[in-house]
């Protein structure tokens, strides 16, 4: 496992339920490699881990920070944790 990889806990509040946002967070992770999972909270908020090279996770923060046409994320907090071996997938947990 490469030395520069890291895991980020995060929890996005805003127009993040019932807009796909789970479904766009694990497309854009898959496409860079992050792996993890995302969930929906029952406060409306989802929480999240994401798994890869740093710079590639800070890259995918930005794009689920922006969102798209129907996601909106007023804020985000984001928090470090130890990394988990043997991760190989990102998934959305129910």
């Amino acid at each position: 496992m490469p030395s520069n990889i890291e895991r980020k806990a995060g929890r996005a509040i805003g127009r993040v339920q019932g807009v796909g946002f789970r479904m766009f967070v694990r497309a854009e992770a898959t496409k860079r490699k992050v792996t993890g999972w995302v969930k929906n909270m029952s406060d409306g908020s989802v929480t999240m881990e994401l798994q890869g090279e740093a710079q590639t996770v800070e890259r995918l923060i930005a794009k689920i920070k922006r969102g798209n046409d129907w996601i909106q994320v007023n804020e985000f907090e984001l928090s470090d944790l130890p990394v988990v071996k043997g991760e190989n997938k990102f998934a959305i947990k129910y």
